[in-house]
């Protein structure tokens, strides 16, 4: 299981978790990141991801979670949405408070 910890500032870090990997994935995993200007720790986290996202394409699956479905929802809403052009510049919008 994933573990968190918390900053100095009390916001708490990114989940950690530990890999115990053969050497030769460790050297390939290292000359990856350099040809990156990567940090090892960040390439393997990209490396992950993709993995994750290939998988989940291999199987015709989404990981769904509810950030995904708010932001597909939203894109899916804008993409329906027809395209207006404007027929002149816009006016200038004159605000008027109501005089008791």
């Amino acid at each position: 299981m994933a573990t968190r910890q918390n900053s100095t500032n009390g916001k708490p870090k990114s989940p950690r978790i530990q890999v115990v990997l053969p050497e030769l994935i460790c050297e390939q995993l290292s000359i990856l990141a350099t040809n990156e200007s990567r940090t090892v720790s960040n390439m393997a986290k990209v490396l992950i991801q993709e993995g994750i996202k290939k998988y989940f394409e291999k199987e015709e699956q989404t990981p769904i979670t509810k950030n995904t479905l708010n932001t597909d929802k939203f894109r899916d809403e804008l993409e329906k949405q027809s395209v207006r052009r404007l027929k002149r510049a816009p006016q200038r919008i004159s605000y008027y408070k109501k005089s008791d």
